[in-house]
């Protein structure tokens, strides 16, 4: 059972969401595509992404980092790509390994996810490598996130033991960021200008 943050700690995750969700909003589409596509590039060299065989991404929402080039990069190299499927009782999910983007439909919430039907990516059952690219509004500088307060991430992370990969603009990185007791951090920082090692 998930533990909810204290109020105080509520309080200031809330403040903060709004406050970043309505920045990235805003943000001038060619700008935002700019930045994207020079993040996708930069994940290219990093050394846990060449050598892994399994990728797992996110389909991002329209105000999200979008990281599709990602994905058909790594098709290209013959890795497997797999992207979450979310139980919104229970708030757990479960990576669904894909074929190509078009194995995504949007569920209720628009959200883009796989089939049920698809293989799911368990990682203690299978050989290879695993990095996990993981979204978030804003990153503290020791690699914790805020991302919308469901905790679907932090349940999946806590038992993930592959290198997991934070996904956010330069200048959406604060000195810190307000922490719950269950609260996961990223090994890695990917941004437009390049890649931050936390560990």
């Amino acid at each position: 059972m998930r533990i909810e943050p204290s109020g105080t700690v509520k309080k200031d995750k809330d403040d903060l969401r709004r406050k970043y969700i309505a920045v990235r909003e805003e943000m001038d589409e060619g700008e935002k595509a700019k930045r994207d596509a020079a993040i996708c590039s930069a994940a290219r060299g990093l050394v846990s992404f060449r050598y892994a065989e399994y990728v797992l991404l996110y389909a991002a929402t329209e105000s999200e980092i979008d990281v599709s080039q990602i994905a058909e990069y790594a098709w290209e190299q013959g890795k497997k790509v797999a992207f979450p499927r979310c139980d919104v009782d229970s708030h757990t999910m479960d990576y669904h390994i894909v074929g190509s983007l078009d194995d995504l439909s949007p569920d209720s919430y628009g959200i883009r996810e796989p089939s049920a039907d698809l293989p799911v990516f368990r990682q203690d059952e299978m050989k290879g490598s695993a990095v996990c690219f993981v979204p978030g509004l804003v990153y503290d500088r020791a690699g914790y996130r805020l991302g919308y307060g469901k905790g679907f991430y932090d349940r999946y992370l806590s038992a993930f033991s592959g290198c997991k990969i934070g996904v956010v603009y330069s200048d959406f990185i604060l000195p810190t960021v307000p922490r719950g007791r269950y609260d996961v951090t990223v090994d890695i920082l990917l941004t437009e200008k390049g890649v931050r090692a936390l560990k």
